[in-house]
């Protein structure tokens, strides 16, 4: 029978030391091992990079999530920071799969500053992004970093090596327009959905936009104002577009799914009954949550984790 006591733990990008205060509330302890628990086990829900460079911490960070995952302590899956980091260091003919632009570079830059090109720890930690699944569909629980979209989870499970990145689908997911690419963008950033010509808006880098993401959990929304993220986003008369066709659905009867990403803020709550995020924004003065699972249909409030 699948293990179902889980501390299920959200982005942490580079904040080692929250970390540590984290597991040590959950009563993880050092164990030469890694941190680990006596009876339970962490699942970490991706983007553990980038961010965070006033930290100086990836190495700490990634020392200890590596070292909890290889030693039985925890699972873990891709966010879509190591995907990126992935596909900026995999060169095919002399060019990387992620260009180094000013944007990308800067996006990746607090991890640049403690992996330089000639560091051989850079290409463990690579290997081990490399080792991470797309998603975990586990026994009572379910985990991806974005989207659970069937579509997508069958599509690339015949193009996996049991939902890790081959190096031919690396490839194929970094080339825009292919199945592969919208396939790995659903689950690692989200459901998108363009907006009518002329509508944009900026996100929390100063990037313009001109697609939203969308609450793809909510099952009574009518309109796409009403789904559309980064929430409380000004879509001006786009808000009053019914939803569009294609949107995934999870179903209330579908097993619990976690997952991280959307930068979210106040209080940690379920999304739906079988539905949660983990992402508070550690990165932007926020916290660093968990959920402390046991194998309940039924998510709730009060089993939320986050040191103060």
């Amino acid at each position: 029978m699948e293990h179902s006591k889980y501390d299920i733990i959200g982005d942490i990008h580079g904040h080692a030391s929250a970390l540590i205060e984290l597991l040590e509330v959950l009563g993880y302890r050092d164990t030469g091992s890694g941190y680990a628990h006596p009876t339970r086990k962490v699942i970490f829900l991706g983007d553990f990079i980038d961010r965070g460079e006033h930290l100086v911490e990836h190495r700490k960070l990634l020392k200890i999530v590596m070292s909890m995952v290889e030693n039985g302590h925890a699972k873990a899956i891709m966010g879509n920071h190591e995907f990126n980091a992935l596909a900026y260091h995999t060169e095919v003919n002399g060019k990387p799969l992620r260009l180094h632009t000013d944007k990308n570079t800067k996006q990746h830059q607090a991890f640049l500053n403690e992996y330089p090109s000639s560091n051989p720890e850079k290409f463990q930690v690579l290997n081990f992004f490399r080792s991470l699944p797309l998603w975990l569909d586990l026994g009572p629980l379910r985990v991806v970093h974005a989207c659970w979209d069937k579509e997508s989870v069958n599509f690339l499970a015949s193009r996996t090596d049991r939902g890790k990145l081959t190096p031919e689908l690396l490839l194929e997911a970094s080339s825009p327009g292919s199945d592969a690419f919208k396939a790995v963008e659903t689950l690692l950033k989200g459901c998108e959905i363009e907006l009518p010509q002329g509508v944009s808006f900026l996100d929390k880098d100063g990037n313009c936009r001109s697609a939203v993401r969308v609450q793809w959990w909510s099952s009574c929304a009518k309109t796409l104002g009403e789904i559309a993220l980064p929430l409380g986003v000004d879509i001006g008369s786009a808000a009053r577009l019914p939803l569009p066709f294609g949107i995934p659905h999870y179903s209330k009867t579908n097993k619990p799914c976690f997952i991280g990403h959307y930068w979210l803020s106040g209080e940690p709550a379920p999304l739906t009954d079988n539905v949660a995020c983990l992402d508070y924004s550690v990165a932007g003065n926020g916290k660093l949550v968990a959920y402390r699972f046991d194998g309940e249909r039924v998510l709730q409030k009060d089993k939320f984790v986050f040191a103060e």
